[in-house]
């Protein structure tokens, strides 16, 4: 790559293009990986490198990438209704068959599906949903909400808020007021000494119940989590966490909305991460792999008690007043409709279910290497953690740089990985095989080999 080149799509970018979740300053002096095309779990670069992605994109090329039969959906639907909306009683036939089909799969009996654009907006619009329910039943001083530390859950404003990651903050004067995080229940990192999962599980929802007491449960709204922390690293809770954390909210009468973005569809080998972990959400928001990532859809579901309070607000205000302009657009309603047709047809949760041991057993191998502290995981996500020393579970110095490494040194294995702080996030797109899975494992052995070599000669 020369990103000095003139009129280069590297110089170009770097002239042009504003890039997420980058340093802005670095990026004028490194420029971009230029991704061309994929097939499977496979994505190759404009230098003619392949590289096995152990992330799936975002954690939502769910089908990997590159897919005939979307790709025909999509110019089908476009070819017969490019766009219309859903405002003030509009509808097409794929915003209704998609919208029957999620409520046929909900992991608890739902009432209705907003369809949006993002995970971002479905959480987002998730929160006007809580705050609109409670104004509806007379309560408008429940407005503050509780996530937990190291979670993400969006982009916007509100979400950012959400999100239990400080630095995703800074600069931006946010959070807002009314957001409140409990701790991360990583058992590894944050138990104390021999405590287990489950009096782990306990002590976290003690704490979960402290903070609404002394906030006053009269003013808390609703509590977020996603069953598998994805921000936290692909962190599966503790044994008998949502449990107890649910048995808490039920006596306060505290909403549960739960973030299945990146769980939902399979990827914790049942359809939904509520199902895996028993929860009953009240609000549910789900993306990514509704449309496989091959076309940007979100929705968010809601029983039948949240719908009785839009009722309330209907009456009382004349309308519900929120939408977005290509919220349950044709196109993209029609493509995650047959996603789901897809999913159903190669028994997408079956294979998750049967390559799930390899999936486990192969990365949970890694614990040997003198890197890893820890691995745990469900389904097709996980995640592992990189430590200086075993015993005491201490972190490699920032200045040790081992993200940046190990990611340089992944990528010479071709193998792309999503680093969370010292963790390493795992979600392969769900359709990978138990041999490349194998593939992944040493790839990745190989890359932490590299690292720790660099590390011990420094």
């Amino acid at each position: 790559m020369n990103s000095l080149t003139p009129n280069s799509l590297h110089a170009r970018d770097i002239a042009a293009v504003l890039h997420p979740q980058t340093h802005a300053r670095r990026h004028l002096q490194d420029g971009p990986t230029i991704m061309t095309h994929g097939q499977g779990v496979f994505i190759h670069d404009d230098a003619g490198n392949a590289f096995l992605d152990a992330g799936a994109g975002l954690w939502c090329a769910s089908l990997g990438y590159a897919n005939e039969r979307l790709a025909r959906t999509a110019y089908e639907a476009m070819r017969t209704l490019g766009y219309y909306q859903l405002f003030r009683h509009a509808s097409h036939p794929a915003a209704i068959e998609l919208s029957e089909k999620l409520l046929s799969i909900a992991p608890v009996p739902m009432s209705k599906v907003l369809l949006q654009c993002s995970g971002s907006e479905a959480n987002d619009t998730a929160l006007k949903l809580v705050w609109y329910h409670w104004n509806a039943r007379g309560q408008p001083q429940r407005r503050k909400v509780i996530s937990r530390l190291g979670s993400y859950h969006g982009s916007t404003c509100a979400t950012i808020s959400l999100t239990g990651k400080p630095d995703y903050h800074a600069g931006f004067g946010l959070p807002f007021e009314g957001f409140r995080y409990v701790d991360c229940p990583n058992h590894y990192r944050a138990a104390e000494p021999g405590e287990s999962e489950e009096a782990f599980s306990a002590r976290m929802a003690a704490q979960l119940e402290a903070l609404i007491l002394a906030e006053g449960p009269e003013t808390v709204a609703a509590f977020w989590a996603d069953p598998v922390q994805g921000g936290a690293g692909g962190l599966p809770p503790p044994r008998g966490y949502f449990e107890r954390v649910q048995e808490v909210l039920r006596r306060h009468g505290v909403l549960f909305v739960a973030d299945e973005v990146i769980c939902g569809f399979g990827r914790t080998g049942a359809m939904w991460g509520c199902e895996t972990y028993a929860i009953t959400p009240d609000i549910l928001c789900c993306a990514k792999a509704l449309s496989a990532a091959m076309q940007p859809i979100s929705a968010v579901l809601i029983n039948e008690e949240i719908f009785q309070s839009l009722l309330t607000q209907s009456d009382r205000l004349g309308a519900f007043i929120h939408g977005f302009t290509y919220a349950g657009h044709p196109v993209c309603s029609a493509v995650a409709l047959e996603t789901l047709r897809i999913y159903e047809e190669m028994d997408l949760i079956g294979h998750v279910r049967e390559v799930e041991p390899v999936f486990l057993r192969e990365l949970g191998a890694l614990q040997d290497h003198p890197m890893i502290g820890h691995f745990n995981g469900c389904g097709l996500i996980g995640g592992m953690e990189m430590v200086r020393d075993k015993d005491t579970r201490a972190d490699w110095p920032a200045e040790a740089k081992l993200g940046a490494r190990l990611d340089e040194a992944a990528r010479r294995n071709g193998l792309i990985l999503r680093i969370v702080g010292n963790r390493i996030a795992f979600s392969p797109p769900l359709i990978i095989t138990a041999a490349e899975i194998q593939d992944l494992a040493g790839r990745l052995r190989r890359s932490l080999d590299e690292v720790h070599a660099e590390l011990v000669a420094l």
